[in-house]
């Protein structure tokens, strides 16, 4: 049996560390993405693509396929992209669009555009290509495009809502790149970073249909008040333009926020660890979770419920952070959850937790995430720090950065959304 006695924080912390570094090689395209292709074509290949992990997906498409006529175009995040030889690898802006997303979507559909009956177009998809690649329906700007995603970044809106704007706003969303490749072939390889793992979630589904392509969006629009640009509110009100025909979708998962946890999993398991899969798919505000996420902990190390330590509490998902009047401090969405589970859990002995995006930057920070030991509060206190004042601030970022909890990967190439890991070693009384 392990005690909690045989736990220092460099033992926790390095096992939490090593879980995090699983689930973000079962999302690595360079070992994944192979197994998934369609047979090669006798005839040419555009790859197309939008995403942050898109260029790394190009780079292992043309690792499987030397000999492949390949040609096409992707869009990442600047700094997200890899070498390639023949697939045209362009940088863009996230997670507010800019000229070069507008820029990357209009050659993406013109080279979707060309494809010809006998061709076969590879989509390339993940997390972040809502806003790598913007195409604005007319009469709207990209102006009103950057002016709608910074508004839905801080509403507190679902990923789920957002997305349903998103693909109301777009000629290439919902349903729009597959519509520019007709006739020819297509053929998707997609990495979830959304809960449900839904293909007309994922970027905004580019090459499926929407299917809430007729739902009555003022509600939203309600929400989003007064700051939606006029010519948005309009769109958004007026009568959804046609829906697009059945597809004949082809559509396949190369990874996925489950995968990679279960990855983790084998990873506790193999230290003696028990996992508990507590869901891929969790959302809410960030810090209201860290709440119950403490309260989860709290019951495994005093009633060894729902088991018994040494256990881990696994989980993925989406949260959010609503953004009050006031402007915020730095931080993400995972250093939040953390903040607010630091000061829910007041120093339990013997729990240590990590949360980091898989994309290695939360929000718009330099860090993927932060880990935590039962020390932080008394860390923070030494320096002069009030960690709910920072938790009232949104300022996690810079309470974890002075106390050196930050966990810096740079760009993973990867996108399956936040990992949160909550290591509970021994029992308490």
């Amino acid at each position: 049996m392990t005690h909690q006695d045989d736990w220092t924080e460099d033992r926790a912390k390095a096992l939490l560390r090593a879980m995090f570094d699983a689930a973000v090689a079962a999302a690595d395209p360079a070992r994944v993405l192979a197994a998934h292709l369609p047979e090669p074509p006798r005839g040419r290949c555009i790859v197309l693509g939008a995403g942050k992990s898109a260029a790394a997906m190009a780079a292992a498409v043309e690792a499987a396929w030397p000999d492949v006529d390949l040609s096409g175009v992707v869009v990442t995040r600047h700094g997200h992209a890899v070498p390639t030889r023949r697939i045209t690898v362009r940088e863009a802006s996230h997670p507010v669009p800019d000229a070069a997303s507008e820029a990357a979507a209009q050659e993406i559909l013109a080279a979707a555009e060309a494809a010809g009956p006998d061709d076969l177009v590879l989509a390339l998809i993940s997390g972040g290509g809502s806003a790598l690649m913007a195409a604005a329906r007319p009469p709207l700007t990209l102006a009103d495009k950057i002016a709608v995603n910074r508004l839905l970044l801080r509403s507190g809106l679902t990923i789920e809502d957002m997305n349903r704007i998103r693909r109301r706003l777009s000629r290439v969303k919902g349903g729009g790149l597959a519509r520019a490749v007709a006739p020819a072939r297509l053929v998707t390889l997609a990495i979830s970073d959304v809960p449900g793992d839904d293909p007309a979630a994922i970027a905004s589904g580019p090459t499926v249909a929407d299917p809430t392509a007729g739902d009555d969006l003022a509600p939203l629009v309600a929400r989003l008040g007064e700051d939606l640009p006029p010519a948005v509110r309009d769109m958004l009100l007026a009568p959804p333009p046609p829906p697009l025909p059945d597809m004949d979708a082809d559509y396949r998962l190369i990874a996925t926020p489950q995968m990679s946890l279960l990855a983790a999993a084998e990873v506790a398991r193999a230290a003696g660890v028990t996992p508990l899969l507590l869901g891929d798919a969790l959302e809410g505000e960030a810090a209201q979770l860290g709440i119950a996420m403490a309260g989860m902990a709290r019951a495994t190390a005093r009633h060894a419920t729902p088991t018994a330590p040494p256990a881990v509490l696994l989980s993925g998902g989406e949260t959010t952070v609503t953004i009050g009047a006031r402007a915020p401090g730095r931080g993400g969405r995972n250093t939040e959850f953390l903040l607010s589970l630091a000061l829910a859990l007041r120093g339990l002995p013997g729990t240590f937790a990590l949360a980091a995006d898989t994309d290695g930057i939360d929000g718009t920070e330099d860090a993927a995430g932060a880990v935590i030991g039962p020390d932080l509060r008394t860390r923070a206190a030494d320096l002069g720090l009030d960690p709910q004042a920072s938790l009232d601030a949104h300022d996690s970022w810079t309470l974890f950065e002075a106390t050196g909890s930050l966990i810096r990967t740079g760009p993973t190439l990867t996108n399956v959304n936040d990992f949160r890991a909550v290591l509970v070693t021994g029992r308490v009384g």
